[in-house]
């Protein structure tokens, strides 16, 4: 989906009425992605303009399913008749910024976040060409609800998520209450970690943020922090004034920590905004995320496909155990060969792929063999150009070099002594990341008890 519409969303300026740019059809509920990514992939889809065909049996699909294939809010932007493609903004640093402008006025903005962190960020009415106004009126698609904002339209988006409004330049912006919302953030363990694994026994700080960007004031702000069931919450304060007029934030901060025995899994946590806003009474909003508990690689000289990994990303399908990438399916890989030589251990990726395994400090080295597969296609010369990197915490230990489709396996070692999170990374070599089927060859960890 991802590289879809990478490809896809530079193509906005060939798209209008009788000329639909259609980067494939809708994967939503056929598998292989969260709830989360399925909403993003329908925005994003609706936000291109693009023919929303849906690709799934509808006589199996879920309620959720068809909650998100029957936003009516979302597919207006879709089938808007002005017929214009959104545009890409900015794509800094994977978060998003896509603007779509409607036939009535409004403008549609969409806020993808291709990170695995939270991360807060938006636009502007005069960024996005609307005219000067006091206030306007921002509708969430996602949540079906107005506020009011100054100008800003911004969020704390989740990881793989994506925030959509619709924001107008109408006299009754007023009629909304004021545009803010509870943000739950934490921070990196190391650089490329995600905030959100969080292993057992170990204690972290959550912070709770809300920014009120609306032209109204924001009175009496409370934040409030519910955490996992089980997990011990300590506050550390909040820091506010009882007003927040434009622009104005309030943070306040928990000491999480989940018990010892806590079981490798998810847990999820919500944060909660409460204020009052005049005309309004009182206001509540929330928002969850979703921490990972991760399982511990096993003791001793281990196959590192042998591992639960605490975080996972792939360019195309899921990563593969003792086989490589294959298709879209799991399961649908072949024997790993590089070259010619083959491997009845290791991992099948696809760049740009990320895989994450929490170590816990108790590893010395990895070594594996790195290449790209022998599965392509004959007919398409200078196919299979990647990378491989190895990082611990964050620190890179180990790098291939690009490696192309005719080069054989090059071996890696990397030093993981006194490292918390070991972290394997596929890139495209900076090119298409048609047929970057990366192979991890024989991937050998070593760790003590």
């Amino acid at each position: 989906m991802l590289n879809l519409f990478k490809a896809n969303a530079p193509l906005a300026g060939h798209a209008g009425p009788g000329r639909w740019n259609d980067p494939d059809m809708l994967e939503v509920g056929n598998g292989g992605m969260t709830a989360t990514e399925y909403r993003s992939h329908f925005s994003l889809w609706s936000m291109m303009a693009a023919p929303l065909l849906i690709g799934t049996d509808l006589r199996k699909a879920s309620p959720e399913t068809f909650e998100i294939l029957g936003n009516r809010d979302v597919i207006a932007v879709d089938q808007d008749r002005l017929g214009v493609q959104a545009r890409v903004l900015r794509s800094a640093g994977g978060h998003w910024v896509l603007a779509k402008p409607l036939a009535n006025g409004d403008v549609a903005v969409a806020l993808f976040n291709e990170t695995g962190t939270t991360a807060t960020f938006g636009t502007t009415a005069k960024e996005l060409g609307l005219p000067e106004r006091t206030g306007y009126t921002l509708r969430d698609l996602w949540q079906h609800r107005d506020s009011e904002t100054a100008g800003t339209v911004s969020a704390a988006v989740p990881a793989h998520a994506t925030a959509m409004f619709r924001i107008s330049a109408d006299a009754d912006w007023w009629q909304a209450p004021p545009a803010a919302d509870a943000a739950l953030l934490t921070d990196a363990p190391a650089e490329g970690i995600p905030g959100t694994l969080t292993p057992a026994g170990r204690a972290f700080t959550a912070t709770v943020r809300t920014t009120n960007h609306g032209r109204a004031p924001v009175l009496a702000p409370r934040l409030a922090l519910t955490a996992p069931e089980g997990w011990r919450a300590k506050a550390l304060g909040q820091d506010h004034d009882p007003v927040l007029t434009t622009g104005q934030s309030a943070t306040a901060r928990w000491r999480l920590t989940p018990p010892p025995d806590t079981p490798p899994g998810t847990a999820e946590a919500t944060a909660r905004l409460t204020f009052r806003s005049p005309g309004h009474g009182r206001v509540t909003r929330e928002t969850r995320e979703v921490f990972t508990v991760p399982e511990p690689v096993p003791t001793g000289v281990s196959a590192l496909s042998d591992a639960r990994w605490a975080a996972a990303g792939n360019g195309y399908g899921p990563v593969e155990r003792d086989m490589s990438n294959g298709g879209a399916k799991a399961g649908d890989g072949r024997t790993l060969t590089v070259n010619g030589k083959t491997y009845p251990k290791g991992l099948g990726t696809h760049a740009p792929t990320e895989l994450i395994y929490y170590l816990g400090g108790r590893c010395t080295d990895l070594t594996t063999d790195v290449g790209v597969d022998d599965e392509r296609d004959p007919r398409l010369p200078g196919q299979g150009t990647l990378t491989a990197e190895i990082w611990a915490d964050g620190t890179k230990r180990a790098d291939s070099g690009l490696r192309t489709w005719q080069d054989p396996a090059v071996s890696l070692s990397a030093d993981l002594k006194g490292a918390d999170y070991l972290r394997l990374v596929g890139t495209t070599g900076g090119d298409s990341h048609m047929y970057d089927r990366l192979d991890w060859g024989g991937p050998t960890l070593r760790c003590g008890t």
